[in-house]
């Protein structure tokens, strides 16, 4: 018998998210414990709103699915503001050195994009940054190069007011004309004496 009240799948309208997610990688954790190895998972994820905040965090759990929102709940608590000028593009040159990496990040300019690779290009797409120039020297560690990215926007420093992202000026209303109206002048009608002493000035 076919089942009775039957609903059909309705469309939930999703909200959009407040961050952009980013798995850079998973890793496969081991530990040696009294009754053999205990497996789990280490997640590496990224966030950001591309509008200059921007983070990274790492979860451990036995699936995979548990160990990213750990990693996103961990990278949400660590969220930092990147800096970013009006050509979308870092303030000034940063190099870093952290642990095993070295990384070197300089300003570009419009038109240039992320010239960037591994960790260190999706940590700076995150944040918003489109025009910027770096070379990763050191490590190619995913998790200590995406650490190495963040420390290295953290040195970043405010942006000055003249770099800054100029909002489009508001239109404004049409202004009233508050002056007062000019009053019309009325033609001047001659007198009757003066039309008589015209007429005889003409007879004459």
């Amino acid at each position: 018998m076919a089942k009775k009240n039957q609903r059909k799948g309705r469309r939930h309208d999703k909200e959009p998210k407040e961050f952009q997610e980013e798995v850079l990688q998973i890793d496969r954790v081991t530990r040696v414990v009294k009754g053999g190895r205990r497996l789990r998972f280490r997640a590496t994820v990224a966030i950001g709103d591309g509008k200059g905040r921007v983070g990274v965090g790492i979860g451990k759990a036995s699936e995979v699915v548990l160990g990213i929102q750990k990693a996103v709940s961990r990278a949400k608590r660590d969220l930092i503001n990147v800096p970013i000028t009006k050509d979308d593009t870092i303030p000034h040159a940063v190099r870093i050195k952290y642990k095993a990496a070295q990384m070197i990040v300089l300003p570009a300019s419009p038109g240039t994009g992320v010239i960037a690779g591994g960790s260190l290009r999706k940590v700076l797409h995150l944040a918003g940054v489109k025009n910027v120039l770096s070379k990763n020297i050191g490590s190619r560690n995913t998790l200590i190069t995406a650490k190495a990215a963040i420390k290295a926007l953290q040195q970043l420093k405010p942006v000055k007011p003249s770099q800054m992202k100029q909002s489009t000026p508001k239109a404004q209303p049409p202004v009233e004309n508050t002056s007062t109206p000019k009053k019309e002048v009325a033609p001047v009608t001659p007198e009757k004496g003066d039309s008589a002493t015209e007429n005889k000035n003409e007879k004459k």
